[in-house]
């Protein structure tokens, strides 16, 4: 069996201006942590036998995935495109937040971010979540029915501002 796997599709290239400034603090962060562990990567080497260094081993993994990180950075941050304004306050577009009345007579608060922001512990969703397209260009008092795993979810759109 292979390890293929078909690509990922693209995410939306949208960010917040305050996601663009986290990835950027992000990058410019990672090249002086890289170059920390490429010292302690060049001192495991010198110990001597490196295929039972586990220090060299441990090194050789995070230099490789920082490096991940830094390439898709470098290759992010260009294509995306910073959100400034706010549309009209009455539909539901990209940096929204969102309250919705879910059918099991709860609130719920979600905020509409680009697929590189994302936090759900802050309510941040993706704008190609399939919970965001529905909303997109809802106002309030419109009802939402979304399909899930074992039936259908309904959500009433109960108030939209943007910061």
């Amino acid at each position: 069996m292979s390890r293929w796997r078909p690509p990922q599709p693209k995410s939306s290239p949208y960010i917040t201006p305050a996601g663009h400034a986290a990835l950027a603090g992000e990058l410019a962060a990672l090249w002086p942590r890289r170059a920390q562990v490429v010292t302690a990567l060049a001192a495991a080497a010198a110990e001597g036998d490196r295929s039972e260094n586990a220090e060299y081993i441990y090194r050789k993994r995070e230099l490789a995935g920082i490096d991940r990180r830094i390439r898709y950075l470098q290759r992010r941050l260009p294509e995306l495109q910073v959100v400034n304004r706010a549309p009209a306050a009455d539909r539901v577009f990209f940096g929204a937040h969102v309250r919705l009345w879910r059918g099991d007579d709860s609130e719920v608060e979600y905020r509409l971010v680009g697929a590189d922001e994302t936090d759900a512990a802050s309510d941040c969703i993706s704008i190609d979540s399939p919970l965001a397209r529905a909303l997109l260009k809802k106002a309030v008092d419109d009802e939402i029915e979304l399909g899930v795993p074992g039936g259908n979810k309904t959500y009433v759109v109960l108030a939209i501002r943007y910061d």
